[in-house]
């Protein structure tokens, strides 16, 4: 039987979609370039073969081209070959996952292919084994958490961010006796703000609840170890749940947990998320490992990196432009225009040989387009002050308001 395949033109509906995007201004160009083994914060701009400075990578303390972590990979093979069920669970990743555990002085850990995917398939597992519970949101969580409530078909309720009075009378609305979970993240990755934990652990315990942490942008850079605020704050033994990635401060890929034994091996034995997909690759286990371990006796590492961090704080205060104020080390300058900002990113690009990638909707609200700086401990004083006189001058160009 021969059908019309006119009936419905699904390229069509691509390309409108497509054309949507970019009216809002919101379509995504990925910029090419090629990374220079030891020589953070270069990168290649192959297509021009030349090096551009970035100031926006997540590879926060440069932990990618520590000595430590390139000596681990010699001699762990590329691929996992399964399943953590069949023949993935290497040595490699068994000995990163207590690493982790010892990490947070949790009983427990388990890793993922991503942070993405730890929070999803978690947060949606807790969900569909906890009997009638409900979930709280920080309505600043980020997309994968979203994304694990949305799809643990729970009910749920979003506090205003960081707002632990609104938590606590959402919290009023429901019987004692209901199990809860409160999702929240510890460094906000957009404002760079920080949470209330203890506030928040004082209200989970007087309202029967867990805690569910996302630290992917304080683990390595917070805390005597890198354990993240929870360790700074002396708080890790009152969150259930702590989740991690090792792909920002630790430099290499992947996600994981850290909890009690018994809610790991509920993840591991239930999480669609876990069970069906391959393991974490052994020689990137291996790298996460030596990483792990090195910045739990380096503090050099985060105090260069804070070092840094003020110097183009003030750098930008001394040249008057506006930035968001927050005590960690995401410096966000809101544009306000997604378009404005997009032209911006490539000025920098071009012209000045600086890579600051713009932010746009989704990714933050509307009206709030930015910029996220991020520096590492190896943006020198010149480098900074290249920023800020480059950064001067692309705003002045083009009339964007962000000078005081």
């Amino acid at each position: 039987m021969l059908i019309d395949k006119n009936l419905v033109d699904y390229e069509e509906i691509f390309l409108n979609k497509i054309k949507d995007i970019k009216e809002e201004g919101r379509y995504r160009e990925f910029t090419h370039f090629a990374s220079l083994p030891g020589k953070l914060p270069y990168i290649m701009d192959y297509e021009r073969n030349r090096e551009v400075i970035v100031w926006c990578s997540n590879n926060y303390l440069g932990m990618s081209q520590n000595d430590s972590v390139i000596a681990a990979i010699q001699n762990s093979s590329v691929g996992a070959g399964g399943t953590r069920n069949i023949s993935g669970t290497t040595k490699e990743v068994v000995e990163l996952e207590k690493s982790l555990a010892d990490l947070h002085q949790k009983e427990a850990a388990l890793t993922f292919a991503c942070g993405y995917l730890a929070n999803q398939t978690t947060l949606s597992t807790l969900s569909s084994v906890i009997p009638g519970v409900v979930i709280f949101s920080d309505e600043k969580n980020h997309s994968s958490m979203i994304e694990g409530i949305k799809s643990g078909k729970r009910p749920k309720h979003i506090f205003r961010h960081n707002d632990v009075d609104h938590l606590e009378q959402l919290l009023k609305t429901i019987d004692i006796k209901t199990p809860k979970i409160i999702a929240l993240e510890s460094v906000y990755s957009m404002d760079g703000d920080v949470a209330p934990l203890e506030a928040i652990c004082d209200l989970a315990d007087q309202y029967n609840a867990i805690t569910y942490l996302d630290e992917v942008h304080a683990v390595g850079m917070y805390g005597p170890r890198g354990g993240g605020i929870a360790e700074r704050e002396g708080l890790m033994d009152r969150i259930t749940v702590i989740q991690g990635t090792l792909s920002k401060a630790f430099g290499v890929m992947g996600g994981y947990i850290a909890s009690s034994k018994s809610l790991v091996d509920v993840i591991r034995s239930s999480a669609p998320g876990f069970i069906f997909t391959t393991a974490m690759s052994p020689v990137l286990a291996a790298a996460a490992k030596a990483s792990v371990e090195h910045l739990k006796s380096s503090n050099v590492e985060r105090e260069k990196q804070k070092q840094s961090v003020e110097k183009v704080k003030d750098s930008l205060r001394n040249a008057g432009v506006n930035f968001m104020q927050t005590e960690t080390h995401i410096i966000p300058i809101i544009i306000g225009d997604p378009e404005l900002s997009k032209k911006a990113s490539k000025l920098l690009f071009d012209e000045y040989g600086i890579y600051v990638q713009h932010i746009n909707y989704p990714t933050v609200s509307k009206g709030t387009e930015r910029f996220r700086i991020t520096p590492t401990p190896y943006h020198t004083n010149e480098m900074i002050e290249h920023l800020t006189k480059s950064l001067v001058k692309v705003f002045e160009k083009l009339s964007v308001c962000v000078c005081c």
